[in-house]
């Protein structure tokens, strides 16, 4: 059984978001999503400053088994990125939803946040193999 937080919120991407309030969100992969992918090696980071739209290509992340595309959970500015995960990327692994974080967006359009689904609807999607 994979870890979902009621908390956060998901896409059916497996890329998590925690509020941080002032419409600022903290975004990482799912359980599910590095349970898939096994042991990270490495996370090629969204750029700082830049702006990106709702379903955008931003980050990557690569793993023993595969590589893939994280895509932005909403439109808006990258504030920050997880410094953590250069020298240590299996963080990713171990702690997903905590110290595994990939980066921080400002949201410039928070009406997309209706799209975003809850840990039951997510977890549904998991046990469905989605």
């Amino acid at each position: 059984m994979h870890s979902i937080p009621s908390d956060l919120k998901y896409t059916n991407t497996h890329v998590w978001l925690e509020d941080m309030g002032e419409n600022i969100y903290r975004v990482g992969i799912t359980d599910f999503a590095q349970d898939e992918l096994g042991d990270v090696v490495f996370v090629e980071m969204p750029e700082i400053d830049r702006e990106y739209g709702k379903s955008d290509e931003c980050a990557v992340v690569e793993s023993v088994k595969s590589t893939s595309d994280i895509y932005c959970p909403l439109s808006g500015i990258i504030l920050d990125v997880n410094l953590s995960l250069e020298d240590a990327p299996e963080l990713i692994n171990s702690e997903p939803y905590s110290e595994g974080w990939v980066f921080t967006i400002k949201s410039n359009d928070c009406s997309e946040l209706d799209e975003l689904i809850d840990a039951n609807i997510y977890e549904e999607l998991t046990e469905k193999g989605l």
